[in-house]
């Protein structure tokens, strides 16, 4: 018998489970259909476990600077057991799947397990947009639904001559599951992914080189912070090369390492590591999933779909990666949720790309939303803009983390801010706070005429937010 249902979700990451969640609250049957783990990329190959990961680094590079803050730690006292690193990071992982298939069942979805293809219309269904499912048996499962909403997510992109070997050429899929750290590794790109394992990598004790093809380093954040992020993963000893063109032809495997030529404005030079990591960003998953069985229409390797996430079939929506744009675990929850609303016959507002937080998990951290200075002018806004360094700031001090700064961007004839970047400690939790500034449309007097208590890093918004009018106390 066919499972039939009222809503059926093809994939289960943070945008599948999330409208599913959302679906069953509605009083939909909902279905969702998933061919690894509950919790997609997000949970078992992308935030979780590399930010577990990324703590642990942290912990071992504070603890190497513990003289700092008085407490007297012997330096050949403190090591790293890499297998509990990786053991911690997988019972992180293990507890929240656990949580995430509980809340399944609590809210009354079905978990099929196996490959589900999109299929055309058939004697189930008088239209395309039900489900064929390949289960792990090998047998076949049918999933009938009203509305289908596609959420494959995406994977690591790959460079033509530099494929992936899993033993020295990595994408982060196969770096999340090291048995040993390296000695040394090359990163290729220097986006979010290959600065956050660049930071990570650094602080467990590994000779890092980050290569990055533009003129600077997260090309997607403000001028100001990428000269900021650079500034201080060189001082930290992180090797960036920017402006760097590789030829894959000349890759080379030896004596247990790699190496590859590089062009730079001074020649060609040779660059040498254990292992080599591509961070290029990630590419949908349109492929396989039946897609020429409908009408969906694709543009530049993803699915398109209007502002509710509805594809060229009406009755069947896309969201997260495999729609490309701003491919974030909480953009994708947030389509997840519009979708789900959209389907059960409400008027979701439609997302605000502009108001999407966006998190970088390095040393220091990066937060944002909004147009950097650079977009804000040439979209022909005539800015003013406030900015804070957190050495100002006296709870950066207490910490020992003082370096970076906040900056606001707001238009000097409506006042409306434009724009909120920060780079510094624990940026990635105090950037929704902006967000919301900016949801409410709130201007930067308002948002500094809140009482933000001290000592606390918070404080550096506010003052970023008076400095736009020449009204900070703290700098």
């Amino acid at each position: 018998m066919a499972i039939e249902v009222d809503v059926a979700v093809l994939g289960g990451g943070p945008g599948g489970y999330t409208a599913a969640i959302r679906a069953a609250q509605l009083g939909k049957r909902v279905a969702i259909v998933e061919m690894d783990k509950l919790g997609g990329t997000c949970l078992h190959k992308g935030c979780i476990p590399s930010k577990s990961l990324l703590r642990s680094a942290e912990v071992y590079a504070t603890l190497l600077e513990a003289g700092k803050y008085g407490i007297e730690v012997a330096e050949d006292a403190v090591g790293i057991n890499f297998g509990k690193v990786q053991l911690r990071k997988e019972q992180t992982v293990e507890q929240m799947h656990k949580g995430l298939r509980g809340l399944m069942k609590k809210n009354g979805i079905q978990i099929v397990e196996g490959k589900g293809r999109v299929i055309g219309p058939s004697i189930f269904s008088p239209r395309s947009g039900s489900l064929a499912v390949e289960l792990p048996n090998g047998e076949m499962e049918s999933v009938i639904s009203t509305n289908l909403i596609i959420a494959t997510g995406s994977r690591p992109r790959n460079l033509p001559g530099l494929e992936p070997d899993g033993e020295y050429i990595l994408t982060s899929d196969e770096a999340l599951v090291l048995d040993k750290l390296p000695k040394s590794i090359i990163i290729i790109g220097g986006g979010v992914i290959g600065v956050e394992w660049a930071s990570m990598l650094q602080d467990f004790g590994v000779q890092v080189t980050l290569v990055e093809a533009g003129a600077r380093l997260v090309p997607g954040e403000d001028v100001e912070v990428s000269a900021e992020l650079t500034r201080t993963l060189r001082r930290r000893g992180v090797r960036v090369l920017t402006g760097i063109q590789l030829n894959a032809n000349t890759y080379e495997r030896k004596d247990g390492e790699v190496s590859i030529t590089a062009a730079t404005e001074d020649g060609n030079v040779m660059l040498t590591a254990e292992k080599l990591l591509i961070s290029v960003g990630r590419q949908p998953n349109v492929e396989g999933i039946g897609l020429e069985n409908t009408d969906i229409q694709t543009k530049n390797g993803a699915i398109a779909v209007n502002a509710f996430g509805q594809t060229s079939e009406p009755h069947i929506y896309a969201i997260g990666d495999v729609i490309g744009g701003v491919q974030l675990a909480h953009a994708a929850a947030h389509e997840g949720l519009i979708a789900a609303e959209h389907i059960n016959g409400g008027k979701p507002d439609a997302i605000d790309h502009h108001l999407i937080p966006r998190c970088i998990y390095s040393r220091p951290e990066i937060a944002s939303y909004g147009l950097t200075e650079d977009s804000a002018r040439k979209l022909g806004h005539e800015i003013k803009t406030g900015k804070i360094p957190f050495q100002a700031i006296g709870k950066a001090l207490v910490l020992g983390e003082a370096e970076g700064f906040v900056k606001v961007i707001a238009d000097g004839r409506t006042n409306d801010i434009l724009g909120v970047h920060m780079i510094g400690p624990h940026a990635t939790d105090l950037i929704s706070e902006a967000a919301l500034a900016g949801l409410l449309n709130a201007t930067p007097w308002e948002v500094g005429q809140m009482i933000h208590p001290h000592p606390t890093l918070a404080e550096a918004l506010g003052e970023a937010m008076l400095a736009v009018e020449g009204r900070a106390i703290a700098y």
